[in-house]
């Protein structure tokens, strides 16, 4: 009998012992700063979404310091949240909402300084035969402890972490992309922005413009979604890219471009990629 107790016990001990060790997925993902996206459930949905990411990485890694992993897929029922800083929503239909307990994993990421960036992929203005993704959307983040939201603002510290830019196209373009709005009165009298709990970052951003499939790249590392046409079509994708780039920056190092003492190393390093281009 008491054999049998000890047994169990160490049964006990060892199935908490597995419990309270990281996924090592995560642990790498982590390490290597890889790029994470939400596993839908839709194979092509999950597939631009991962070879969206790897394209991203690959451009972090030539243009950046920053140096991503292979991007790692993400069951919100199953896996933890804690070791990420963003992750990749794009919105499907089919998409089940997520368990009660996911959402209360959801709401911690987004309250310890993580970011969403949510991808209704229905921004086809131009007749190209994107998905109407708000419904969805709606039901998906309802559960969650989003902040108010508006329209990104030109002088929005998202717009000059990296590359200086007025809009944030995808595979689409024109529609607004929205993230956490500033409260009544935030902005100084000397004009210093607001800054939320989480270091300046927003928790969510919400467009249509479809990234991933701007950002896909095949095993040849050629693109695989057309984006637009002719020389246009390349040049809305390299926006896309920089959009991309801007955002991992924004993530990762918080609002520190909004402190002015970074403005001339901004406008040196500016000045020689014209030089460059």
């Amino acid at each position: 009998m008491r054999l049998a107790l000890i047994c169990i016990a160490l049964l006990v001990a060892s199935i908490a012992r597995a419990q309270d060790e990281p996924d090592p997925r995560l642990v790498r993902a982590a390490d290597e700063v890889a790029l994470a996206y939400v596993v839908t459930g839709d194979g092509k949905v999950d597939a631009a979404s991962e070879a969206g990411l790897r394209g991203l990485s690959q451009v972090l890694t030539d243009r950046t310091t920053v140096e991503p992993g292979e991007p790692i897929g993400i069951d919100l029922d199953r896996d933890d949240l804690s070791l990420l800083t963003f992750l990749y929503w794009p919105v499907s239909e089919s998409q089940p909402a997520p368990t009660p307990q996911a959402y209360v994993r959801l709401n911690h990421f987004l309250r310890s300084g993580g970011l969403i960036l949510f991808d209704t992929r229905d921004g086809d203005i131009a007749g190209l035969g994107g998905p109407d993704g708000k419904a969805t959307l709606q039901r998906l983040a309802a559960p969650l402890d989003v902040p108010p939201l508006a329209p990104i603002p030109v002088d929005h510290v998202l717009t000059r972490t990296f590359y200086l830019l007025h809009e944030f196209p995808g595979r689409y373009h024109g529609q607004d992309v929205w993230a956490e709005a500033p409260p009544a009165g935030a902005e100084a009298a000397d004009g210093v922005p607001f800054r939320n709990l989480n270091d300046g970052v927003t928790p969510v951003i919400i467009g249509g413009n479809s990234w991933a499939e701007a950002w896909a790249i095949g095993d040849n590392g050629l693109p695989l979604f057309s984006v637009g046409s002719g020389l246009d079509g390349e040049r809305q994708r390299e926006l896309a890219y920089r959009f991309g780039v801007n955002l991992i920056m924004y993530v990762l190092t918080g609002n520190y471009k909004s402190d002015q003492v970074h403005v001339p190393a901004l406008l040196d390093r500016l000045r020689q990629e014209e030089v460059m281009q």
